[in-house]
């Protein structure tokens, strides 16, 4: 299976967290020749590495290759190494019962905002 990847929505994306190419192939783990090979529609990115484009941008596989309009995302993956906190919460979340999980998400709205 090809995919295609949408350029104008990958860009659309990239503009929209306010980051230069520079920046985005940093944050993909991505050289920039070929991030900028991706953003020109020169090159055409594996799955994985789709995935990690999603994931970077805050948005889904789906959104980036047409399959979808909807541009937010369907899927995280989080890391246990990059993130330990976040997949700290996940895990725990895994193991809890439902009660528990819309507990833990209430107190985490109301941190957010007191911001």
């Amino acid at each position: 299976m090809s995919i295609s990847l949408n350029t104008d929505r990958l860009k659309e994306c990239r503009e929209k967290m306010e980051i230069s190419k520079m920046e985005a192939a940093k944050r993909m783990q991505l050289s920039q020749p070929a991030y900028l090979r991706y953003e020109a529609g020169t090159r055409t990115p594996s799955l994985q590495t789709l995935t990690v484009i999603a994931n970077v941008l805050n948005t889904s596989v789906e959104y980036l290759t047409d399959l979808s309009d909807d541009p937010f995302p369907i899927a995280y993956t989080i890391s246990g190494k990059e993130d330990p906190e976040l997949f700290e919460i996940i895990r725990l979340c895994k193991q809890s019962n439902s009660a528990m999980v819309n507990r833990i998400l209430s107190y985490a709205v109301k941190l957010s905002n007191l911001k």
